[in-house]
């Protein structure tokens, strides 16, 4: 008697990446219509806040390394 042998069927499996693109997109699209945007006024505002904030924070800086650089210069000097 022969055995019957039979031959793995191959299942061709469609490939989930455009199906994964489409549903970050739909997601991210979704989530961005929740977010609650500034006024242009506030980003505005916004915007002059950290601006000032930085220039104050560059000034500091500069200054602490100023006094550093000043004072390893005497030690070394």
């Amino acid at each position: 008697m022969a055995e019957k042998t039979s031959k793995p069927t191959k299942v061709v499996e469609k490939s989930k990446q455009p199906n994964r693109i489409a549903r970050w997109w739909r997601e991210t699209v979704g989530e961005l219509r929740k977010v609650s945007w500034p006024t242009t006024e506030d980003a505005w505002r916004l915007t002059k806040i950290v601006l000032i904030v930085m220039a104050v924070m560059s000034l500091f800086l500069g200054l602490l390394d100023f006094v550093f650089a000043s004072l390893i210069r005497l030690v070394l000097g």
